[in-house]
């Protein structure tokens, strides 16, 4: 029963990440640049009221994660989260301004996400794990994410202009894949209180990721010129660095039979190529939908001039 909890708000939390996603993208197209990670890009963006409403819903899907992560698995809700990008995507195409359905290779793209996610949670059928990790697990962690974040933003920030929001994007989706694993501790490392400050170290430094990672977040929004190569970027990391950490610091448990091995990483595979396939072609379907508008608008103001 908690298992089918997990998954279902794990389900509304990705619909309301994906609804955030595609308002706060929109929203930092029309503030100022203000290049990586600067804090002022925040201050331009909190007058706008469309990305307020969207730090509003963005809030609830986070709270409907860290339940999510109490009833489930790190493993099993941060892959479900992938269906944040399917409702990204969703929701932009149809409230786009040039409405445009989507294709085939869309619909493939979206049926090999699902199909990815939904084949790796029920072959490698993950659970257990514990709760609370020893702060020894901090210094490796810390580590390999500052290194991570270091060569992504000097790349961002040296680099050709072009791969800026993919840059950013894979420094985005490193920082969530931790955010969630620190979210999935910290409840059960509060309750053993603060007499020893050193158990506390999940929430220092939640309270230094979490805001970074969300900095990040709408620095490659503004990047990109499109929501789902960035969000396709951060949808496929954030799993994928969960699921690293969940077996290496956590323990949970999955299927490890070799067959099971190679059908969980084949899964994985899928899912990855459904949304490589859904980042590339949804752009190009907008363009197509803006350029087919415009042309009817020639069209019209062309029959109006002759008549």
């Amino acid at each position: 029963m908690s298992q089918l909890i997990a998954v279902v708000l794990t389900l509304v939390a990705a619909f309301l990440f994906g609804l955030s996603s595609v308002l706060e993208q929109r929203s930092t197209k029309l503030v100022p640049d203000r290049g990586s990670v600067s804090p002022r890009l925040l201050a331009d963006l909190a007058r706008q009221r469309r990305w307020v409403a969207a730090l509003g819903i963005q809030v609830t899907g986070n709270l409907l994660q860290v339940a999510a992560l109490h009833f489930g698995a790190l493993a099993l809700v941060q892959p479900l989260l992938v269906c944040d990008l399917l409702f990204a995507v969703g929701i932009a195409v149809a409230t786009g301004r040039h409405h445009h359905p989507p294709d085939r290779i869309m619909l493939a793209g979206v049926l090999c996400a699902a199909a990815g996610i939904a084949s790796f949670l029920a072959v490698g059928r993950p659970g257990g794990g514990k709760g609370v990790v020893d702060p020894e697990a901090a210094v490796p962690l810390v580590t390999s994410l500052a290194v991570t974040l270091a060569v992504c933003l000097t790349a961002a920030r040296w680099g050709p202009q072009r791969l800026r929001p993919v840059w950013l994007a894979i420094a985005c989706g490193a920082d969530f894949g931790v955010t969630a694993f620190l979210l999935k501790i910290v409840p059960d490392t509060l309750a053993q209180g603060f007499g020893d400050p050193l158990r506390q170290w999940p929430l220092y430094l939640l309270v230094v990721v979490g805001p970074l990672g969300f900095l990040l977040n709408q620095s490659a929004f503004q990047a990109g010129q499109l929501i789902a190569p960035v969000l396709a970027i951060i949808t496929a990391l954030d799993p994928l660095v969960s699921i690293g950490i969940a077996r290496v610091w956590l323990d949970e448990s999955f299927a490890s039979s070799p067959p099971a091995l190679a059908a969980e990483a084949l899964s994985l595979a899928v899912m990855t190529g459904g949304i490589v396939a859904l980042a590339h072609r949804a752009p190009q379907v907008a363009r197509n939908g803006a350029a087919a508008s415009h042309d009817d608008q020639r069209m019209i103001k062309y029959r109006n001039t002759i008549c």
